[in-house]
């Protein structure tokens, strides 16, 4: 009974303690500190990626086909059959020359191929004539008819119309080849579009005479235009066949482009070697046109291997660069050293390792072992 007595009274000595150590507080005896909350962050991974630096170079559009469209053979010019602006397919008929004098001499060399085809016929049968003949001498040589000089005469007789037959083959084969001539003289009073591409000028009219070889018309082949730049000797280091390189539009639509070829012709005024490169247009609605301006990303130096964070991370300081890396709950604050910007991140030189997770939102309120929650749309 004692013994709890004393207990009670122990019990209540306390409770008068930390009564009075509450009213001294100015605090009611229930209040107790709160626990804290973790703190809702997005965070990002530190990554390891190819990372080129690039200098704009202005560059160009080129055509792969373009010039003049000569006439191939002389005549005068019957009509045109483009304007200017038209859009032509390889094979269209761009102009028409008279054809009477072609088609007037390929019917004469029609008739000089039938006369050396006759003209041959007469000669094989002349050497059919010649060898029966040989033959019927060679017959009577165990005969008294038989006459030495005649049968000698007959064999070269047989030679003589076998070399006129050859002559006539050969004859006959001049004789077809004077057709085809004229065939494709007479073919060519039509002058075709060579490859696919817009007519840029006319450079004649229906009525003038055309000379074999002068130009009619101005064609360019838009739809296969490269890019061309002028890129300094220095920078040539990334620009190996195949290299992928970015290429700036002048209406700001940013393309693929891969190198083609370097051209080992250096302007000694500039220290600058073109560069041709294959444009990756895809589905480019906006009209291009030959000598149009672009901008070449082009590459330092070759691509490297860099580790990077996210822009969002970097907390700048008077005492350097900061980011907050989340760890077991825990963001830590971690000293780091960057490097060239890589499109929205930053290359790490030290103080990083690829994986681990940097705080990008909210880590303006963090403090060293801020408990943290991430949040899903990380």
């Amino acid at each position: 009974m004692e013994v709890k007595l004393n207990m009670c009274l122990e019990t209540a000595r306390r409770w008068v303690a930390v009564a009075c150590l509450c009213l001294l507080g100015g605090l009611a005896p229930s209040s107790a500190p709160a626990q804290q909350n973790p703190s809702l962050v997005r965070v990002d991974s530190v990554r390891s990626e190819p990372m080129s630096q690039t200098v704009p170079v202005v560059g160009r559009l080129v055509a792969r086909q373009a010039g003049s469209v000569a006439a191939q053979i002389s005549g005068p010019i019957l009509e045109y059959r483009v304007e200017v602006g038209d859009r032509v397919t390889a094979g269209d008929v761009i102009a028409v020359l008279d054809s009477a004098t072609m088609q007037a001499e390929r019917d004469l060399a029609a008739a000089g191929l039938s006369m050396a085809r006759a003209e041959l016929k007469t000669k094989e049968a002349e050497v059919i004539l010649s060898r029966q003949e040989l033959r019927r001498l060679e017959r009577l040589k165990k005969s008294a008819a038989f006459s030495q000089a005649r049968f000698e005469d007959a064999r070269q007789e047989v030679a003589i119309a076998e070399a006129a037959a050859r002559e006539a083959e050969a004859a006959v084969t001049s004789a077809n080849a004077s057709l085809r001539l004229a065939e494709i003289n007479l073919e060519d009073t039509q002058v075709h579009a060579p490859y696919d591409g817009v007519i840029t000028q006319r450079l004649s009219e229906a009525g003038a005479y055309a000379s074999d070889g002068d130009p009619l018309v101005r064609m360019i082949a838009d739809q296969t235009l490269e890019v061309e730049a002028d890129v300094p000797a220095n920078r040539l280091l990334g620009l190996t066949r195949g290299a992928a390189v970015e290429v700036l539009l002048d209406d700001n639509t940013l393309i693929g482009a891969t190198v083609r070829a370097v051209i080992p012709d250096e302007n000694p005024l500039t220290r600058t070697r073109a560069v041709r490169f294959i444009p990756r247009f895809g589905d480019h609605k906006t009209p291009l046109a030959n000598e149009q301006s672009v901008t070449v990303m082009v590459p330092v130096g070759a691509p490297r291997q860099v580790v990077s964070v996210h822009k969002d991370a970097i907390i700048k300081q008077p005492g350097g660069t900061i980011v907050f890396v989340v760890s077991e709950g825990q963001a830590q604050p971690r000293p780091i050293v960057l490097g060239e910007p890589v499109g929205n991140r930053y290359e790490v030189i030290q103080g990083l390792t690829e994986g681990e997770q940097t705080v990008v939102r909210g880590n303006e309120r963090l403090r060293p072992g801020t408990e943290v929650r991430i949040d899903g749309e990380t």
